[in-house]
């Protein structure tokens, strides 16, 4: 099997996700596509089945030894970590989105090694973007080095989260936005995780908290964190889930206002 270094590793994993992208516009294009509900309540289309078969085909070709974790073939390993080298796929970040004509929809494919998260791809074929980060390679959007923003009070700062599929499952977490609403300049809700997570990355926002899975968040996690943003958890991470792959309670920021913006919704979790 070839040795790959972390530049050639990202440089197939953005091929792959811009191949996967092309599929995603001819779907939308051609509306060639079914909808049905997994669970109950969260949608899912054949183009994501479709594309995340492609992308699986097209990893396991070049890296045959390796594990992969995706949304539509195999979620069942969310919280199996003990994989050496995985690869880490959501093929339609954004499937609303996708389904509904919208425009915030994304191709996410990470890799970790060791528990340690190192590649991360985030195409958005309707944007004509692509985010690329690679451990010690920097971030990029479509080949421009990006930076998060210069932010450095919660009430000038932009933040996005997300909210569950189950209903019962938001008012939990309405204390929260009550206090991003009061104490931030606004909040966004765009549907893609990963895209929410690349635009803290270059500066487009400010901050970003929400509890996802680990196809959501593990590429645009290291774009984030390559580009100096930081990432991290409100809550503690368990000792048997690398913290890279550990979806819940996430927090990504600008430096200079995360321990305030953690500081924020904790206190919120507290009042609740």
């Amino acid at each position: 099997m070839a040795a790959y270094s972390l530049k050639e590793r990202l440089d197939i994993a953005q091929s792959i996700a811009e191949q996967a992208g092309q599929m995603i516009l001819k779907a939308r294009d051609e509306q060639s596509f079914s909808r049905r509900y997994k669970a109950g309540d969260e949608l899912v289309t054949d183009t994501d089945v479709a594309v995340d078969r492609f992308i699986s085909d097209q990893l396991a070709a070049y890296f045959p030894d390796e594990d992969q974790l995706s949304e539509e073939l195999s979620p069942e390993q969310a919280l199996d970590a003990s994989a050496p080298k995985l690869w880490v796929v959501d093929p339609i970040d954004g499937t609303v989105n996708f389904a509904q004509g919208l425009r915030h929809v994304a191709v996410s494919i990470g890799w970790v090694e060791d528990g340690v998260a190192k590649v991360g791809v985030v195409h958005a074929p309707f944007l004509q973007e692509t985010f690329t980060g690679g451990q010690g390679l920097g971030a990029h959007c479509n080949q421009q080095v990006i930076q998060p923003s210069v932010a450095s009070e919660l009430s000038r700062s932009l933040v996005a989260t997300g909210f569950p599929y189950q209903r019962a499952a938001r008012d939990a977490l309405l204390p929260r936005l009550a206090a991003v609403l009061a104490n931030c300049r606004d909040i966004r809700r765009n549907g893609a995780a990963a895209l929410d997570i690349c635009d803290v990355a270059c500066g487009r926002l400010d901050a970003y908290y929400e509890s996802v899975s680990p196809w959501d968040f593990v590429a645009g996690w290291v774009i984030a964190r390559e580009a100096g943003a930081l990432v991290g958890h409100l809550c503690d991470v368990p000792e048997e889930v690398p913290e890279d792959l550990y979806a819940q309670h996430l927090l990504v920021s600008t430096p200079a206002i995360y321990s305030a913006m953690k500081a924020l919704l904790l206190d919120a979790d507290s009042r609740a």
